[in-house]
């Protein structure tokens, strides 16, 4: 009688050789979807741009899936408008919804203030304190997009030391419009410095923890800025108006 043979192991499969990490591929659609909206933002896509998915493709040097999607995610951010059988165009504002986001804007950072003087410490009001004087120090050799980034950064810092995540979430989520609203004053932007100004009597209530001087000081700095931002939309849609009809 034959032995049994016992039973062979598995051969085994070769391991990886040592020293090599996985590598991660670049995120196609998040690299578009910035590229985008950093366009949007600065205006460079106007309100009512086709966004023509063949030629920003060839441009990126990518397929259009990834601006297909890119451009998907932009419009759940309400940067962008979808219209059957044309495709994705830039968000057209009206006044109305400039009034809404800076009724929400106002509120919610006037809250922010308010928290920031009771619970943020000595050094995040430090902090505060050195954004703005950075901001007044730059403001007069930066472009418009530059100097909108340091001052969204400043109001942004004041909601992060609210200490209330989800009031900085809120926050975090609406830049972008506020920026894409922004945009619109390219070539009509108040003196940079006086804006820059602008920040230090809010921060220094702050500093005092007058949190009833701060709330004011900020709510008068934000009402200023919907006023500009009004008026100027107003005179676009005047000229438009005045303008006379393109001929064939």
């Amino acid at each position: 009688m034959n032995p049994i043979a016992a039973p062979q192991p598995e051969p085994r499969a070769a391991s990886a050789a040592p020293g090599f990490s996985s590598i991660d591929l670049p995120d196609l659609v998040a690299v578009v979807e910035a590229q985008l909206q950093q366009a949007i933002v600065e205006g460079r896509l106007p309100p009512g741009a086709r966004i023509v998915e063949a030629e920003l493709a060839r441009q990126m040097g990518v397929s259009r899936a990834p601006v297909r999607e890119a451009a998907r995610r932009l419009e759940s951010q309400g940067l962008l408008v979808a219209r059957p059988r044309y495709g994705f165009t830039v968000r057209t504002l009206d006044l109305q919804q400039i009034n809404d986001l800076f009724q929400v804007r106002i509120g919610l950072e006037v809250m922010a203030t308010g928290l920031a003087c009771r619970q943020a410490s000595d050094e995040q009001l430090a902090q505060l304190q050195a954004r703005v004087d950075h901001m007044v120090a730059q403001a007069p050799h930066l472009g418009q997009a530059e100097r909108v980034a340091l001052d969204l950064g400043i109001h942004a810092c004041i909601c992060e030391i609210s200490g209330n995540a989800y009031l900085h979430r809120l926050f975090s989520n609406m830049q972008t419009e506020i920026r894409m609203i922004l945009a619109l004053t390219e070539g009509s932007y108040r003196d940079p410095n006086l804006i820059a100004e602008s920040h230090r009597p809010v921060i220094e209530a702050m500093r005092r923890r007058d949190a009833a001087a701060a709330e004011q000081a900020l709510r008068h700095h934000l009402i200023e800025g919907q006023e500009h931002v009004q008026a100027l939309f107003l005179r676009a849609q005047q000229a438009q108006t005045a303008a006379p009809p393109n001929l064939p």
